[in-house]
């Protein structure tokens, strides 16, 4: 089976790795919905962009996924939701015993809560539909923990065990759930870091790169978005149907380590 026709919500999608799973997917034929927390003529023309490039439905919803009604009524929005792709997120590095209280429930609800309510809202519809993939969007930091990241490494090995669970849920239908667990990717918000880096630490922005950026990824490259929704186009097809409740690592070997 293919995904032609199915419909996916992807949260988090009018930029980087959720743009990039949204591409891929519209591209192999699927419905989809975008999603971010604003709502600007640019969002909406994005969807547009993306439906005439591929010829499918592209859709944007605004939702915020700092909060439980709008993870869920985004999917009530959608009206369908064949494939699901939790891919919000946000970042805030601090020692736990300066870390912001605020930083630390929006990581948890953006990063982790929305998956809840947004996988809890679409299963319905998948068993409706008699078939369904649940895709999170995880991190190596849902594996490992590196310091200052208290909240996000919490967050992303909940979405982990939660995968775990989704899936033994769901394990004699046929729906998966899976999270894919990207090291550093190259995304452009990372892309505009490297000059800054390399002028903090007085270097050149390959040696930011080689030794500040990708300190613990041992191939020293980038993960590409266009590998993420490979792996993402993977899960959805056939051959991915005996695959679920994993965290599947896209890291260069760092959490071989």
């Amino acid at each position: 089976m293919s995904v032609k026709g199915k419909t996916a919500v992807i949260t988090g999608s009018n930029s980087g790795i959720g743009l990039g799973i949204a591409t891929e997917l519209a591209k192999a034929g699927a419905n989809v919905v975008l999603n971010s927390f604003t709502d600007r003529d640019e969002d909406h023309a994005l969807a547009a962009e993306l439906s005439r490039a591929h010829g499918t439905d592209v859709r944007y919803i605004q939702a915020d996924m700092s909060k439980a009604s709008d993870c869920r009524a985004l999917i009530e929005k959608a009206g369908v939701c064949d494939i699901l792709v939790n891919n919000a997120g946000i970042q805030h590095v601090a020692a736990i015993d300066e870390f912001p209280m605020d930083k630390w429930d929006a990581i948890i609800a953006i990063n982790m809560n929305s998956a809840f309510h947004t996988t809890a809202a679409a299963l319905p519809m998948m068993r409706k539909a008699g078939w369904g993939r649940v895709i999170n969007i995880a991190s190596a930091h849902g594996l490992r923990a590196s310091p200052f990241k208290s909240a996000y490494v919490t967050a992303k090995h909940g979405v982990v065990g939660m995968t775990k669970v989704v899936a033994l849920e769901t394990a004699q239908e046929p729906i998966t759930c899976n999270a894919i667990c990207p090291g550093y990717v190259l995304t452009p918000l990372v892309e505009a870091q490297i000059p800054d880096t390399a002028k903090k630490y007085g270097i050149s922005e390959e040696e930011a790169i080689e030794k500040v950026i990708l300190l613990k990824q041992p191939s020293k490259e980038f993960v590409t978005v266009e590998q993420l929704a490979g792996m993402a186009l993977f899960l959805c097809s056939d051959a991915g149907a005996q695959t679920t409740g994993t965290a599947l690592p896209m890291d260069g070997g760092w959490t071989t380590q």
